[in-house]
């Protein structure tokens, strides 16, 4: 049973994610995310995750002819109410919705098994497009990812994105050259909720995760700081999430 028939995920995104490019700069986005969160709570998510599973050579098979750039499935270990999040990524907004089709296309010979279906697992799910505007994915990824969901004002968001760039950035960039982390990413809303930026993180397992993101706080908001106290100001709402990162394909 393939994924894509039993949600229907919206084709025109998360997270996740969790971006693998490096933002250069005056270029524009890196990549698009068409991530779709989850609320689940009528079955076993082991069903859900095995439901995934049973559907990855058909989405690695999209990578490998270059239809997304990459793909993943990951599992709510701390934080809201999201507890499943599937996303892919393209280059461009145009090729991450002509994706789309083809992410949902199972095929006329799809057939059905005798398990619980997907959609009575998780029946509720949130769609958001992200622009993938900064950050690096080191030389692998890790499998413990931190997400930071934030509501702005709108009115200063690219002052935001100019403190993420001058300040932020170096602190994070030499994290991962250092093996604290294994990636970061800094992702702006397109379409989809309330949330208005998306910063990530990952690392190896989840204690290495909190230390190196409390080394980054510590010195993104030191006394001699003020570019930390203005993004607060800013970004300050926000919703916090740590994630078990199941499939990464990319």
């Amino acid at each position: 049973m393939k994924i894509i028939t039993i949600v229907a995920i919206a084709t025109g995104l998360t997270a996740l994610s969790l971006s693998g490019f490096a933002q250069e700069e005056d270029e524009g986005p890196s990549a698009y995310t068409y991530a779709t969160y989850f609320s689940c709570g009528g079955g076993p998510l082991s069903r859900a995750d095995e439901i995934i599973a049973a559907d990855a050579d058909r989405m690695n098979g999209l990578v490998e002819d270059g239809t997304i750039l990459r793909w993943g499935w990951m599992a709510h270990h701390t934080g809201g109410q999201w507890q499943r999040i599937f996303y892919y990524q393209a280059e461009t907004m145009e090729a991450l919705l002509d994706a789309g089709a083809a992410v949902q296309d199972t095929g006329d010979d799809a057939e059905e098994d005798d398990g619980v279906p997907f959609n009575q697992i998780c029946p509720r799910h949130d769609d958001y497009i992200w622009s993938v505007d900064n950050g690096t994915a080191g030389k692998e990824r890790g499998t413990a990812g931190f997400s930071v969901y934030h509501t702005c004002d709108l009115n200063r968001e690219e002052r935001a994105d100019e403190i993420v760039d001058t300040h932020f950035a170096p602190i994070l960039n030499k994290m991962v050259e250092d093996g604290k982390l294994t990636s970061w990413g800094w992702m702006s809303h397109v379409v989809g909720g309330k949330y208005r930026k998306l910063q990530t993180m990952t690392a190896s397992d989840m204690k290495s995760l909190l230390k190196a993101r409390g080394e980054v706080i510590a010195a993104a908001y030191a006394d001699d700081s003020k570019a930390g106290e203005e993004f607060t100001d800013i970004c300050g709402p926000h919703t916090d999430y740590m994630w078990n990162i199941q499939i990464e394909t990319g």
